[in-house]
């Protein structure tokens, strides 16, 4: 295998049949020794944190999948916490999309003036272009049409996708007695430009309550994987 990208969390590697390989790794982001899955850069290790989200990333891809929805998920092997998955172009040099179903962190920092904290919001999609330096900005979807990131068409599949895909967590987390409040997607194109959802589906990339409670995301885990 030869190895094409060392992300934060993960590592990349070719497959001969043109595939790729992701090795989930036991890093996470964080700041002074503590995880805060919001950080930019790692701030510590956690032992079988990379096998935890991968159970969670098989779990949901399998779901999606079921449901019709493109994702770039072929299978996983959890002897070697790796996750084989088709390859996909990212849109411009990487672009987050956010669904939020209650308005808290950053959104209510942002419109607190206009909505109370915790209010519902209709499955809200927001983008933000992935870059450290710049605090990861917002951008529109005239913004990315404009700058040539995507077509609208693009952008309408994607946000079509990032609400089927949320409401599907979100049922999911229902059964289990839990809240999905806000949760974080990467998506990327094949090579007919169709849209697929991309990367990973853990703890970590989503807000999730239970009683009114903000669950930390290792607790989460817990909780989830919970016989």
């Amino acid at each position: 295998m030869k190895l094409v990208y060392t992300g934060k969390t993960k590592n990349v590697f070719e497959l001969e049949n043109g595939n790729y390989l992701l090795k989930f790794k036991d890093d996470v982001t964080g700041k002074d020794g503590k995880f805060d899955p919001g950080e930019n850069s790692i701030g510590l290790t956690i032992e079988g944190v990379g096998d935890i989200n991968l159970q969670m990333t098989d779990y949901y891809f399998k779901k999606i999948n079921e449901a019709g929805i493109r994702t770039h998920f072929v299978k996983a092997n959890f002897e070697d916490t790796t996750m084989e998955v088709k390859p996909a172009k990212v849109f411009g040099h990487g672009l987050e999309v956010i669904c939020r179903l209650r308005a808290v962190g950053s959104f209510i920092r942002r419109y607190g003036e206009y909505i109370e904290n915790g209010a519902e919001l209709p499955a809200y999609v927001e983008t933000t272009f992935k870059n450290d330096a710049l605090g990861d900005p917002l951008v529109t979807k005239d913004g990315l049409v404009v700058l040539g990131v995507m077509t609208e068409e693009q952008y309408d599949d994607l946000k079509s996708m990032t609400q089927q895909i949320t409401k599907i967590v979100a049922d999911d987390m229902k059964e289990k007695g839990l809240d999905l409040y806000d949760i974080k997607f990467e998506f990327g194109y094949d090579a007919e430009g169709k849209v697929m959802l991309i990367d990973e589906i853990a703890s970590g990339n989503m807000r999730v309550y239970k009683d009114g409670e903000y669950i930390e995301p290792l607790k989460l885990n817990e909780l989830f994987f919970a016989k």
